[in-house]
Order: structure tokens, then C-alpha cells, then sequence
């Protein structure tokens, strides 16, 4: 199943071009129809958090300078604020880019990194790792955008993770996907920059899912990025970027 949000707050379930409305995420029909190229799509998730892992590949870690150190026992996570969300390109209209993602004036050293978003569709406390994916409602691709330079030097991430639009996601949430059986692309102007099988994630998702609601309580529609691979890099104003992961689709944004 592809759920989407679409217009005003509408959510359907896709099948080929056509949008089947829905009353709720993956609920009941409504019995209205549209055509997906007269739509435009929003962010296809509503969260009351995004919870994010960082250093999750080894070959990242050494992209960044880390690997002097151990490995990390467990999951390293910050979070980005709703200000975040930004809707992702229809791909069934011409010329869509969704919501541009800012080049804010403070950063001289902007960066895409592509990942895995998992969607909550169960209450989760203290769920253990055999049982948590059973409250997963879906996944989707999502684009972390970081300032790299403040990241560095500011004693928080706020800005440098939760300045506006640093976080496209979509186009859609695929509700049937192993998530550590996929393959996730990233594309700059179409050129690849990331390519990676989810399988090398150090923790697996139902491990980070596990962990996390072991402090935090994750809520229905909430969002938890699992990592970014090796090759993250520079993005400029006009850049096109492209996350596309095998079972879900590709995600679409423009650097403003």
C-alpha cells in the first residue's frame, strides 16, 4: 500500500496514477478519486517528533573522521523539529519541486544526506526489538539536510538539523518493506552520490526502534531517520537532489 497526503490534509491510498481518498492513513475510503498529476502532495507523514540516528554506517563514520575512536554500542540520536517537514515533488507533474529547501545566509557548507525514514503507526513503550516492527505503520525516503560548518561549531545542532525546510520526505509511505533488504540512492543534478544496502546499518531499525522507545514514548505518525551513508557532500543553490529507495520510490527536492 502507498499512502499518501495530498491537497488540504486529504490522505489516500495510490494504485497506478489514481488516488483512492481515505479517512484516516491506510483507513477506510471515502469513495473520492483524483488523478495523482492534479494533485499536490504534502508531506505524507503528521509527527508530534522526528527522532534521527547519527553514525550509523561504518564507512560514514570514516568519511567523517570518527573511526579513531570505538564504534558506538548504541544508537546516537537528535532530533529536528516539525519546522523541518517540506513537501516532496509530485513526480506525475512537470517542473514540481516540492518545497525548495532554503540555502540559509549563516552556512557557507550546506549538505544533503539521503536516508531511510520509518513512519510509527502504534503507540510504542518499551516494545523489544522482536516485537518493533510490528507498530511500524510504513517507510519512506527522507532528505536530512545539514549545515556542516555550524554543525562543527555551535554547542547544540539546532541550526545546523532544525533550520526550516532541512527536511524534505515522501513522496509517499509504502506499508510493506524489510528494511534492512533495500538499496538507498541519492542523485545530485543526477549525478549518484550515495549508494548503500541498508543492511550495513551498524544498529537494524527494530533495534533503534526498541532502544528508543525504552526513554521516549513514540507516538502514532511519528518519524525516526536511520542514518545516512558514505558520500555525503556539498549542495548548492538550484542543486537537484533525488533519495531513492528500492520498494518506496524516489524523493524530489530543489535547493533553493
Amino acid at each position: 500500500m502507498k499512502i499518501v497526503r495530498f491537497n488540504e490534509g486529504c490522505w489516500g491510498v495510490l494504485e497506478g496514477e489514481t488516488i483512492h481518498e481515505t479517512d484516516v492513513p491506510g483507513g477506510n475510503p471515502t469513495g473520492r478519486e483524483f488523478d495523482l498529476g492534479a494533485v499536490t502532495l504534502r508531506v505524507p507523514v503528521t509527527p508530534s517528533k522526528i527522532v534521527c540516528v547519527g553514525r550509523n554506517y561504518l564507512d560514514h563514520i570514516r568519511e567523517m573522521g570518527h573511526d579513531k575512536a570505538d564504534l558506538p554500542t548504541e544508537p546516537g540520536l537528535f532530533l529536528k523539529g516539525l519546522n523541518t517537514l517540506a513537501d516532496p515533488a509530485n513526480p506525475a507533474r512537470p517542473h514540481d519541486s516540492g518545497d525548495a529547501v532554503p540555502y540559509p545566509p549563516f552556512t557557507k557548507s550546506l549538505h544533503y544526506e539521503g536516508e531511510l525514514a520509518v513512519v510509527i503507526g502504534d503507540r510504542m513503550k518499551n516494545v523489544g526489538e522482536a516485537d518493533a516492527l510490528n507498530h511500524v505503520l510504513g517507510y519512506t525516503c527522507a532528505l536530512d539536510v545539514t549545515a556542516r560548518d555550524v554543525q562543527r561549531t555551535d554547542l547544540q545542532w539546532v541550526r545546523a538539523k532544525s533550520s526550516d525546510k532541512f527536511l524534505p520526505i515522501g513522496p509517499w509511505v509504502v506499508t510493506t518493506l524489510n528494511p534492512q533488504d533495500t538499496v538507498l540512492r541519492t542523485y545530485v543534478n543526477g549525478e549518484l552520490r550515495q549508494e548503500a544496502h541498508t543492511s550495513l546499518m551498524i544498529f537494524p531499525v527494530a533495534h533503534v526502534l526498541s532502544y528508543i522507545s525504552q526513554f521516549m514514548t513514540l507516538e502514532p505518525g511519528d518519524v525516526v531517520l536511520t542514518g545516512t551513508p558514505e558520500g555525503v557532500g556539498e549542495l548548492k543553490p538550484g542543486d537537484e537532489v533525488e533519495v531513492a529507495i528500492e520498494g518506496i520510490g524516489t524523493l524530489h527536492t530543489r535547493i533553493a
